[in-house]
């Protein structure tokens, strides 16, 4: 069984540290049994590691989430990247096809797909296992995975059983009802009806057939490259209710969508992250703050304050979901991303009447990690170093950089540091186009950049 992890999201839900670049399951306000920090999608990971599933596992994602998945779980994750974002149909197929014409799958394999981002007990993966089995020996084209409701919920989607032809262990699909109102959750609730979780299983088949009737590439490199040809929409829409033989197996444990303040509140390891003061008086009250400066609550109950680069939030508890509603279709760079070399914040940005633009940032390169050799045609840099030692290659020359240099970057000219212990630097972009495609990468690992630089000396 091979397995596909989803990783999506604009991040709105959990505005304002969560953006474009750093959706919820980025979000490290989880506590690991070591009391360390992880993020969702770092947890889900070790929780697949632990049953030795991480092996079968790709993550298909954005581009401008490639970094982040590999800063917290690794370089040696394999992720499909979506050129474009188009709903949840296109980017399982182009995994199916990644599977079928890259690793040569074979047609009747099975494959799950989830989200990367439940919050889940260990045993939920273990079920996993048994969908590819109960699918195998079934007739069915499609298996789900279903969550024993605790209470008649209106925010999840329920998967209603064929009574019927269903036994204790196996689900016999009857329809599904998307969110319904409390009374008709109490109803489905009568009639044995499962939470949607977002999970399920099928034969590769299933999809690689589907782009054969659409006339679609099943070879990777040409579905990837023929993206737009693919319809945007939901594999609910496009595949599950076009298909009629439809099973699902129940899972009686923990399970929780963590996708808004109120809920992940409820898991956090403290009341309390980053420079912040809570007075004893205030109850069920939580700060998450980002910023140097301190965040203080006063007497306020049920209450959550995220501070970040992107902004401010203060909301009662249970308004939290609305966030969403409430930044509509806020557009702005992200001021703070985590790469696969370390993070930066953005301290500043200003443009002049003239055009010019000048963003300042602050940058962090962990230990041993490094920047791409790569140069940009609209920008000059400044970089002051403030802490740490690495090495810079510019003009062709290797340099030892530490805390006081000053390094002036010109308009093409090619770069590139390594973090020798954790280096940060204040950067100060001066041009016309302060855009991360004006990032020209040339070599990717430090190795390379010695290696190249070593030919060119020769």
């Amino acid at each position: 069984m091979r397995l596909v992890l989803l990783s999506g999201g604009s991040g709105k839900r959990l505005w304002p540290l969560s953006n474009d670049a750093r959706s919820k399951q980025f979000l490290k306000v989880l506590v690991n049994e070591n009391n360390e920090f992880q993020s969702m999608v770092q947890r889900v990971w070790s929780q697949l590691d632990k049953l030795g599933l991480t092996s079968s596992a790709l993550i298909a994602t954005s581009k401008n989430q490639v970094e982040m998945i590999q800063g917290q779980i690794g370089k040696d994750v394999t992720v499909i990247v979506e050129p474009e974002r188009r709903d949840t149909f296109p980017a399982i197929a182009l995994a199916a096809s990644y599977l079928f014409s890259i690793e040569n799958i074979a047609r009747d394999e099975v494959v799950g797909v989830l989200p990367v981002d439940p919050y889940v007990e260990d045993k939920f993966f273990a079920r996993l296992i048994d969908l590819g089995d109960v699918l195998r020996t079934s007739n069915a084209e499609l298996a789900l995975m279903g969550v024993q409701p605790t209470f008649p919920s209106e925010k999840y989607g329920y998967i209603v059983p064929d009574i019927e032809r269903s036994t204790k262990d196996i689900v016999r699909v009857s329809h599904f009802k998307e969110k319904p109102e409390t009374e008709e959750a109490k109803l489905l609730l009568e009639q044995q009806a499962l939470w949607n979780c977002g999970v399920f299983a099928f034969k590769l088949e299933k999809v690689i057939s589907l782009l054969e009737e659409k006339g679609l590439p099943t070879d990777y490199e040409e579905l990837s490259a023929n993206y737009s040809l693919l319809p945007k929409i939901s594999f609910d829409y496009e595949v599950v209710e076009k298909t009629k033989e439809i099973i699902a197996i129940p899972y009686n444990g923990g399970w929780k969508d963590l996708g808004t303040w109120n809920t992940l509140t409820e898991e956090m390891g403290s009341n309390i992250l980053g420079k912040a003061n809570l007075s004893n008086d205030c109850e069920n009250t939580h700060i998450i703050n980002e910023l140097d400066i301190p965040v203080s609550v006063l007497g306020l109950s049920n209450i959550l304050v995220a501070a970040s680069p992107d902004g401010i939030l203060v909301t009662d508890k249970n308004a939290s979901p609305r966030v969403k509603e409430l930044i509509g279709n806020l557009e702005q760079r992200p001021m703070y991303e985590e790469r696969r070399w370390g993070w930066y914040k953005v301290l500043d940005y200003t443009k002049y009447e003239d055009q010019t633009e000048v963003l300042t940032k602050r940058i962090n390169i962990s230990a041993g990690k490094n920047l791409s050799y790569q140069y940009h045609n609209y920008r000059q840099e400044v970089w002051t170093i403030v802490k740490g030692e690495g090495v810079l290659y510019l003009n062709g020359e290797f340099k030892v950089i530490r805390p006081g240099d000053v390094i002036e970057i010109s308009i093409g000219m090619k770069h590139a540091v390594k973090a020798v212990t954790d280096l940060e630097f204040i950067e100060v972009q001066t041009g016309f186009q302060l855009v991360e495609e004006d990032n020209h990468r040339l070599l990717l690992t430090w190795n390379e950049i010695e290696e190249a630089a070593y030919s060119v000396s020769k």
